[in-house]
């Protein structure tokens, strides 16, 4: 499908999902959202996919908020369908099968931050800049933000930024623990190009079921989080390429994995 607002490619296993408006800071408007929903049920579906980065259009902005333009007129019950609308794409996006690695290559402010968030990994270029400025414009976070900056980095920090809107450097969001890595600009995207090859490669069910188990572990006990990861320890066996990853283990080659 074409979309009007994202560019989607696949490179072998990888796919790279891109927001595409750039004369808006890539910010996320109803439309945009309803697009990236729209892949995400495409990626799903895709079994070649093994791995997705997402990122921004132009070297300014990742996504620079959600359109302050559309939101500016909004009333109470638009308001709230807009938030829903976000959150429930942002929660789309974290439980797709696949890994998603962010490489934030530019402003990740307000809905750009919480579509990071909603990512498995972050990888972040020098010049990105992390925030929740939304306290700035008279409204709180409304794609989730409150809710994942603090599971991120801590009630304390996540307090501070929420409620002073303060916008932070790549090498404070590393520090805090928003990102994994930070990259220079130029090499952001070979960087996620690597570790999504790299984790392309490993078992894909062992992957996705780590994903699960590390998805549903953030929200339930750790005894009902043992449970479930055995569970899906145990799933692990009934595959092909467990038995070809202890084999090529024990015989010292690099295994074969099929995917099945």
């Amino acid at each position: 499908m074409e979309y009007n607002n994202l560019i989607i490619e696949q490179n072998g296993a990888v796919a790279v999902l891109t927001i595409n408006r750039p004369k808006a800071l890539n910010a996320l408007n109803a439309d945009t959202l309803m697009e990236l929903s729209s892949v995400l049920d495409e990626l799903e579906k895709n079994s070649s996919v093994k791995v997705v980065i997402i990122t921004g259009s132009g070297e300014k902005a990742f996504v620079a908020g959600a359109d302050i333009a559309q939101m500016k007129e909004l009333k109470v019950l638009e308001g709230r369908r807009f938030a829903q609308l976000g959150q429930a794409t942002f929660r789309k996006l974290e439980l797709l099968s696949q890994p998603v690695i962010a490489a934030v290559n530019g402003f990740a402010l307000g809905g750009g931050c919480e579509l990071a968030m909603a990512c498995d990994i972050r990888l972040a270029s020098e010049t990105a800049k992390f925030g929740q400025p939304e306290v700035t414009l008279g409204i709180t976070a409304g794609f989730a933000g409150t809710q994942r900056l603090p599971r991120l980095v801590g009630a304390g920090r996540a307090s501070e930024l929420l409620f002073t809107g303060d916008i932070i450097d790549a090498q404070e969001a590393y520090r805090i623990g928003l990102v994994n890595h930070v990259y220079p600009l130029e090499t952001l995207i070979e960087e996620a190009l690597k570790l999504a090859n790299r984790i392309a490669g490993r078992a894909p069910a062992a992957v996705q079921l780590s994903k699960s188990a590390i998805q549903r572990g953030k929200n339930i006990d750790i005894d009902s989080g043992q449970a479930y990861e055995a569970e899906v320890f145990g799933l692990t066996f009934s595959t092909i390429d467990q038995k070809e990853g202890c084999s090529a283990f024990l015989e010292r080659r690099k295994p074969d994995f099929k995917g099945c």
